[in-house]
């Protein structure tokens, strides 16, 4: 009894440090779950392993019954092999199950993540919420019918119906199921109000323009971006091609430096493939800190970056993988409606040092494009 009592006791300190070698999220947990008095000096989140999850959408596994309960699957490509990357089908080894209480409906769409959080859209109200997997905590947002670009909302016995302005800044109506299933392009934020709540806000891009607006706590409503202070201001590089298939990212890096991820994608129609889109090229523009010019960049050092329908984020190498590489996911949002017969989507890893492409899930449909979570 005595020795178990000691572990017990273990200093809170060197538990920490020992939860760091746990690099799967699944063996976290098993640790917390040794005793309770480790559960409590460990947080329910691993502070020191930043590996990315590919969180996939229920719809792409149908062979299992969980009583109608929604299940969501994680999926951990950092611990993974050559062979587990080069998957085409969901393989139940590599697949670990959670339960989002809030997404009990299949009108309900993620619209992002970043910082552990997922936020999520409903269809049929157009409400907007924050939710954490891993401590099942929530924040409301606001809805979309508060977004700067609503001009009213009227709710009737034929259909509910919004006006609103349009890329030509001309007033149109639009059901309201369209209205909430396309004006919300993608919502990202600042940091996890878990921490810092008093700093944080969340940045949707809405509208067939694709507009910013902003949300601090408090706010009833969506605020229109505007810009204030000293402006920083750079043109982009001349060779950047302008379009649709050569969709761009900013990343914020940890040396205050700010990247420019340029894909390329290559329409179907273009070459018999069977995604609607396939990303066969990525360039990268760096501005740093205090410089009006853009230069070109080849090598990531020791970080990937990773983008998606996420948060587009730059992180240190994760526990067996290798840095200078490139996770991305499809974020193709025409592809997030039911109107629409799922879908391939174009997932997986870019390495700069080889110029070469390991596809994820190739064979695999979804009704809406996956995301990266990081705890």
């Amino acid at each position: 009894m005595d020795e178990i009592n000691r572990w017990a006791d273990i200093d809170e300190d060197l538990l920490k440090e020992i939860s760091k070698r746990f690099h799967a999220y699944d063996d976290y947990l098993q640790l917390r779950l040794v005793c309770k008095e480790w559960s409590l000096k460990l947080p329910k989140i691993p502070n020191g392993n930043k590996i990315p999850w590919l969180l996939l959408p229920d719809e792409t596994v149908k062979n299992h019954s969980y009583e109608d309960e929604e299940i969501y699957h994680l999926m951990q490509l950092a611990a993974a092999d050559d062979e587990t990357l080069d998957t085409c089908v969901l393989e139940e080894k590599d697949i670990y199950h959670i339960m989002l209480p809030e997404m009990q409906s299949d009108n309900k769409f993620i619209r992002g993540s970043g910082h552990g959080w997922l936020i999520v859209q409903s269809i049929s109200d157009g409400t907007m919420q924050m939710l954490n997997p891993f401590t099942n905590r929530s924040l409301d947002l606001p809805p979309v019918s508060t977004l700067p670009d609503i001009i009213d909302y009227k709710p009737d016995n034929h259909g509910d119906e919004y006006t609103l302005w349009d890329f030509r800044d001309i007033r149109v109506t639009g059901d309201r199921d369209s209205v909430h299933r396309f004006e919300v392009y993608k919502v990202i934020i600042n940091s996890s109000p878990e921490h810092d709540i008093e700093n944080f806000m969340a940045v949707v891009i809405f509208g067939p323009n694709q507009r910013l607006a902003f949300y601090k706590p408090g706010n009833m409503r969506w605020i229109r971006a505007g810009l204030k202070g000293g402006i920083h201001e750079t043109r982009p590089p001349s060779e950047i091609p302008v379009g649709p298939h050569e969709p761009k990212c900013l990343i914020g890096c940890a040396n205050g430096s700010l990247l420019m991820l340029v894909r390329y994608l290559r329409h179907p129609f273009l070459r018999r493939i069977r995604r609607d889109f396939e990303t066969y090229k990525f360039d990268i523009y760096e501005l740093k800190r205090n410089r009006k010019e853009w230069s070109t960049l080849d090598n990531l050092g020791n970080y990937i970056l990773v983008i998606g329908f996420n948060s587009s984020v730059q992180i240190p190498v994760p526990f067996l993988s290798k840095g200078n590489q490139i996770w991305f996911t499809d974020n193709q949002t025409a592809m997030q409606s039911s109107f629409y017969d799922p879908v391939f989507q174009d997932i997986g890893i870019f390495d700069l040092d080889h110029g070469n492409f390991q596809r994820v899930l190739l064979e695999v449909k979804f009704f809406c494009p996956p995301v990266w979570l990081l705890p």
